[in-house]
């Protein structure tokens, strides 16, 4: 975790080596920047374990942080309500939480870090309800014997093919299908 951000790593440790899954990372809103960062990290964490829920839910895990005060953390009965909550949240999983320096874990560390250069700029734009051109609600061809993407998928699944052709048309069709 960062002033402004959370970042987390879906991996998975193939012998010595860790192989990233997935990539995850999430602004915090005003209010949020605010916390302090043991909430920060423990945010992180929060966030990892919901984006990655599917993936953690019935599965051993360790969870990788630099910050050795969430090791505590887990065992502490006094915590802030905040932090409580959070834990609670947490017990439905089965991880572990090990403390590395922040050079070794560059992946989160990085992924938090990144500059937002759209943060404090908004552009309101007007929604155009009106398309330019007219004709994106029509569709148009040149021959009406052309056969619509239905009609070739409905020949490839069950060889049926639309009644009324004449046989120039249907000889047209099987050679397109």
């Amino acid at each position: 975790a960062s002033d402004y951000a959370v970042g987390a790593v879906l991996g998975q440790r193939i012998e010595k080596h860790f192989w990233p899954i997935h990539y995850a990372s999430k602004t915090m809103n005003q209010a949020k920047t605010n916390y302090t960062t043991t909430e920060k990290e423990m945010l992180a964490v929060v966030y990892a374990f919901e984006k990655f829920r599917s993936y953690l839910i019935m599965n051993k895990s360790i969870v990788y942080t630099d910050h050795s005060a969430l090791k505590c953390l887990f065992s502490k009965k006094d915590a802030k309500a905040r932090l409580l909550h959070w834990i609670l949240l947490l017990q439905e999983f089965d991880f572990k939480v090990i403390d590395t320096c922040g050079a070794e874990n560059y992946a989160a560390d990085h992924l938090s870090r990144l500059a937002n250069p759209y943060e404090n700029t908004f552009d309101p734009k007007e929604i155009n309800e009106t398309f330019p051109l007219e004709s994106l609600n029509k569709v148009a061809y040149k021959d009406p014997s052309t056969p619509w993407f239905v009609d070739l998928a409905n020949y490839h699944a069950g060889h049926f093919i639309i009644k009324g052709m004449t046989s120039q048309q249907k000889q047209k069709f099987l050679k397109d299908a």
